[in-house]
């Protein structure tokens, strides 16, 4: 038999090119388990990984594209890393000690994932951990005025596969300028390996309540409790079961959940179960941990059949689901928030953990 240091393993493959000649690189990261990762240099991209079911099957979980031009054609942020700033900022722009700072509009009237070259469309300087630990690290510098954000801000994040099916993000990022910032990672997650669609998973989010929104999805600022409403995840249920609730505004506004709840967290920065998602069939269990205060559930609502993935398989509305762990969307506009505000001399720091498991 095999020892765990033989079976687990990290491997590195050419993946094409960018259209001004950058080459790209595919990581493949294996446990003793068997779990396997594929990580891009480009963007962050988790573009396949792999989990058990109740039998020890392993199948690709995550939504993406077979090849590199899949990601370069169109892609609505299939596994990748978001930033500067993930999700919305209202009318994109905001304003730091005194100035003004206007963004792309990307997103309607507002700025969405960090713009049009955001961190998911850059290629990182990564390298492999030589810990003994099967994992990457990952640094970009993204330089003062980068997408009208203000500050050179150097960011480094590992992703670290561990032997116990999870996956752990550390992301780290220093400044020489005030500016704002909130990474986080963008999988799609289907549990049956992409066989239907999500609406029978069960959910749970560890959140007495959540952030309706406006018309153009932007936090009216309002912490509304979830209690009574379709947004109660407290206990697991299945998603379809309040998903196409017409009565409930927000989930119109929406078209299915695309919120962030503020997650019940006893300190701030701790390390809490924040969700997760059981798949009955398979049996396949997600466990997310985060030390951010919330987490944006999204329910692939403007997926709309228009993209064929891996494998041939057209994802359709509700082909996957995310858990964006992060700051609230549109802090930067909204003091009452936790604050996004990153100045020189202080590390913006924060980990998030997707642990798989089967019952």
């Amino acid at each position: 038999m095999e020892t765990t240091k033989t079976e687990a393993s990290i491997t590195k493959a050419p993946w094409g090119k960018l259209p001004d000649g950058q080459e790209v690189s595919l990581y493949t990261l294996k446990n003793a388990k068997g779990m396997e990762m594929k990580i891009s240099d480009y963007g962050g991209l988790i573009t396949h990984w792999t989990a058990p079911d109740k039998e020890g099957k392993y199948e690709d979980v995550v939504l993406g594209y077979d090849s590199l031009s899949g990601y370069l054609k169109s892609s609505p942020f299939f596994g990748a890393l978001v930033g500067r700033y993930g999700n919305r900022i209202a009318g994109a722009k905001f304003t730091l000690d005194g100035k003004t700072y206007n963004l792309l509009k990307n997103n309607g009237p507002n700025h969405l994932h960090g713009g049009k070259i955001g961190f998911d469309k850059v290629i990182w300087k990564t390298e492999e951990l030589k810990d003994g630990r099967i994992g990457l690290k990952l640094n970009h510098v993204s330089k003062d005025g980068d997408e009208g954000y203000p500050g050179n801000l150097n960011v480094e994040i590992t992703y670290v596969l561990t032997d116990d099916n999870a996956l752990e993000i550390n992301y780290t990022a220093t400044t020489d300028k005030a500016t704002v910032i909130n990474l986080t990672q963008h999988s799609y997650f289907n549990l049956t390996g992409g066989k239907t669609d999500h609406l029978g998973h069960e959910v749970m989010i560890n959140a007495d309540h959540f952030l309706p929104v406006d018309e153009t999805l932007i936090p009216t600022g309002e912490l509304k409790a979830v209690k009574g409403t379709v947004f109660d995840f407290t206990t697991p249920k299945a998603i379809g079961k309040g998903i196409n609730d017409s009565t409930d505004v927000q989930i119109v506004r929406g078209k299915g959940y695309d919120h962030c709840w503020v997650l019940n967290q006893p300190k701030k920065d701790e390390l809490i179960l924040a969700a997760s998602a059981y798949e009955p069939t398979s049996g396949r269990l997600m466990e997310v941990s985060t030390t951010e205060p919330g987490v944006q559930f999204y329910t692939g609502n403007f997926l709309d059949g228009s993209i064929t993935g891996k494998n041939g398989v057209v994802y359709k509305k509700r082909s996957g689901f995310c858990f964006e762990t992060e700051h609230f969307p549109d802090s930067p506009n909204q003091t009452k928030f936790p604050t996004v505000v990153l100045r020189p001399g202080e590390t913006y720091k924060t980990t998030t953990i997707y642990k798989f498991s089967s019952k």
